[in-house]
């Protein structure tokens, strides 16, 4: 499998939970720092191409399709993933506005760096973005920056809570924990890491005030050239029921020399 979010391999199988705790709570921060820095330093095995769509149901009710690819370049120092899509207006939806796209430079000892811009590469739109642009949504989705980039693995507080089964894989329960967070962003995020893949299996972010805010999940994989790849993946947002699926047409994956 070569692509998921940020490039990180997503499992496979569907399953049940079953827990056991960890009851050493320094161990638990140690596992979780080094997990969490084995996760983003994780690279792609090569450069490629996949695109797709962004299938949208807004909070409204209204459904909306946005085109998008996805980028992987390798460097010698680092990695870049580069999200595009043709936008559509929620409330017009035949009626394309804007091309949008955000380029994430991927560093093992550096937090990532992110540039934004509308009809690249001529607009001077084009800028890097602080770390606030994470909790801004990707083509109205219910996608933010963090989710493609991944960025809350970089947060300084990581704890490992617990080991337990999900959707049939063993995994480690992965807490990420905010230490400053702003009235819209994420606080903690709890991600469910297989053991064997060190991909997410499940995922779930948590608002300033420590409720619920999204779930995210994997739903299908196809096998291309003998390797499974990510062929769905959906995000949820509970507290306003919207819901974004993001779907790839594998058949037209572009593998870069």
């Amino acid at each position: 499998m070569k692509f998921a979010l940020a490039a990180i391999i997503f499992s496979i199988a569907l399953g049940v939970t079953a827990a056991t705790t960890n009851e050493n709570d320094f161990d638990a921060v140690i596992q979780g720092r080094n997990l969490a820095q084995e996760l983003y330093e994780q690279r792609p095995a090569e450069s490629f191409t996949n695109t797709g769509v962004l299938q949208i149901r807004h909070k409204n009710g209204v459904n909306s399709q946005v085109p998008i690819s996805c980028e992987i370049v390798l460097t010698k120092t680092n990695w870049e993933s580069t999200y595009k899509t043709f936008l559509v207006n929620a409330m017009q939806i035949t009626q394309p506005f804007a091309t949008e796209i955000l380029e994430i430079t991927h560093a093992d000892d550096s937090p990532n760096v992110f540039l934004w811009g509308r009809d690249y590469p001529t607009t001077p739109e084009m800028e890097i973005k602080s770390a606030d642009f994470t909790v801004r949504p990707f083509a109205h989705s219910d996608f933010w920056v963090a989710d493609l980039s991944l960025d809350f693995f970089h947060w300084a507080e990581q704890k490992v809570l617990k080991h337990e089964i999900r959707r049939s894989r063993a995994c480690a329960v992965l807490e990420s924990t905010n230490p400053n967070p702003s009235a819209n962003s994420y606080s903690r995020v709890v991600s469910w890491i297989d053991n064997e893949t060190f991909g997410i299996v499940h995922a779930e972010a948590y608002d300033v005030n420590g409720k619920l805010l999204k779930e995210f999940d994997p739903k299908s994989f196809k096998k291309v050239n003998g390797q499974w790849e990510l062929q769905e993946m959906e995000i949820r947002n509970v507290q306003t029921g919207s819901r974004t699926r993001l779907e790839f047409d594998l058949k037209t994956h572009d593998a870069q020399s």
